[in-house]
């Protein structure tokens, strides 16, 4: 079985990491250099209304993947490498004009930490996906 502290130090991680993705539009209210990519109010810009509703949709999934994190591993793996991808595309686009350098600082390494983070903690924790039977088994009796 995963290691109890792992496994502890894991649902913390989807519970704060989602918090933070619920949480992007007042982030980017406060620290628009680092959060927003267009001038203006975040509410201004249809691209980060959507970005903020796709991320806003993932951190609800990831606290409820907290509850049971071996149910959700697919998630968490979708998770971690959805922010590097997006993290590196953010990266490369911030050096390519210039005036948005402080998503170096910001959105970029947020990315880069919650990936880091998630996939050690899965990883030490030796969670696995559970199999489609066992998944249905531990429903039908009632541990959710």
């Amino acid at each position: 079985m995963a290691s109890s502290y792992s496994y502890r130090l894991l649902q913390i991680a989807l519970v704060v990491f989602g918090a933070v993705m619920v949480l992007l539009y007042p982030l980017a209210a406060v620290w628009p250099s680092g959060w927003a990519w267009h001038p203006g109010a975040p509410y201004q810009s249809d691209y980060f209304m959507m970005i903020v509703g796709l991320y806003a949709t993932l951190g609800v999934f990831l606290w409820n993947a907290a509850r049971r994190p071996e149910a959700n591993i697919s998630l968490i793996w979708f998770t971690v490498c959805s922010s590097v991808v997006h993290a590196a595309i953010m990266a490369a686009q911030s050096f390519g004009s210039g005036h948005h350098m402080g998503h170096l600082w910001g959105d970029v390494p947020a990315l880069l930490l919650v990936a880091t983070v998630l996939s050690v903690l899965v990883l030490s924790s030796g969670l696995k996906q559970l199999p489609p039977d066992r998944l249905t088994n531990h429903v039908a009796d009632g541990q959710t």
